[in-house]
């Protein structure tokens, strides 16, 4: 006969009697599946997973049963990978999963519960001009989920990098040019245009403006009800927003094709900020924050978009 193995969570108390906010795991690795319109495909995510400990003399949680409830979640993906079928990843599985952890911690007292996935959403883009040139991105994730008295609440949150070229540099370099242009020509009554071209290709870049890879982090509340996360959807959005996304493949042409887009859409982070979240207006709570990551300054300039008015900016969201 096996002898029972002890469980010290269920038969020794706390030494210091009180209840814990959260308790739980960090970094699970954990295949998921995601099927929405555009998109399907199975990706590697890091999970954290925790419930409340209200009961102050429980001395531990049991992290085996979590941890068995989210490998149901990772089996899924492989059956739906392996069958075609499923709905993948949804804020009302997402809610399932959160009740059955608080279930199986009901001898704990436990009623909160928290889910957070991270991942990378891989996206073949094409190149902006040149046919059949292609080129893979990538768009780091955030989900959270939680059960807290009750109230369910899931947010994703999406990382988009674009370039953005300053106004202020664009004014200053074009009046550089502009003065070299009188300069050159000066006195003369008339400049035919094979001239203009000439000097223009030998010296339009006597000044250029500065332009940077920057950063939109962007967080919306999802429907419960919602069939997906809407993703791609939503990365979308935000690329069309900004108009000016980095780029994967790129030929001399596109390139060049890149550099028009710059041109025509010179942008401050306010800019950026305000693009986005006109951009998003059907959305719930939409929180948009830019990051400049500066060419002129050591440091980055900053904005945040907020739903709630007069709050003014909140660094943490």
């Amino acid at each position: 006969m096996t002898a029972q193995l002890p469980d010290v969570t269920l038969s020794d108390i706390a030494p210091a009697l009180s209840p814990l906010a959260w308790v739980g795991m960090q970094g699970i690795d954990l295949p998921v599946t995601l099927r929405e319109p555009g998109y399907q495909r199975d990706l590697h995510a890091r999970v954290d997973a925790q419930v409340d400990l209200p009961r102050p003399e429980v001395k531990g949680i049991h992290m085996s049963r979590l941890y068995r409830l989210l490998d149901t979640l990772g089996e899924g993906a492989e059956k739906e990978g392996a069958e075609g079928e499923g709905g993948g990843l949804t804020p009302a599985g997402l809610k399932a999963l959160l009740d059955r952890m608080i279930d199986s911690h009901a001898d704990c007292g436990s009623g909160n519960a928290r889910l957070r996935f991270a991942f990378d959403l891989l996206v073949r883009r094409p190149a902006l001009v040149t046919e059949g040139l292609s080129g893979w991105r990538s768009y780091p994730v955030l989900v959270e989920a939680a059960v807290i008295d009750g109230r369910y609440r899931c947010e994703v949150e999406v990382r988009v990098e674009y370039s953005s070229t300053c106004p202020c540099s664009a004014a200053l370099s074009r009046q550089i040019v502009a003065e070299a242009f009188r300069e050159a020509f000066s006195g003369q009554d008339a400049v035919s245009p094979e001239a203009v071209a000439g000097w223009l290709a030998a010296h339009a870049s006597a000044a250029t403006p500065h332009s940077q890879r920057s950063v939109a982090q962007v967080t919306v509340d999802l429907d419960p009800a919602a069939g997906g996360l809407g993703l791609l959807a939503l990365v979308d959005r935000i690329e069309a927003a900004v108009q000016t996304p980095v780029q994967a493949g790129v030929k001399r042409a596109d390139e060049q094709a890149f550099a028009v887009l710059n041109g025509r859409n010179l942008m401050f982070v306010e800019d950026a900020a305000r693009r986005i979240q006109a951009a998003l207006t059907d959305q719930l709570r939409p929180r948009v924050h830019v990051r400049h990551i500066e060419s002129l300054h050591p440091h980055d300039a900053v904005a945040w978009a907020l739903p709630d008015a007069g709050r003014g900016p909140q660094p943490s969201e």
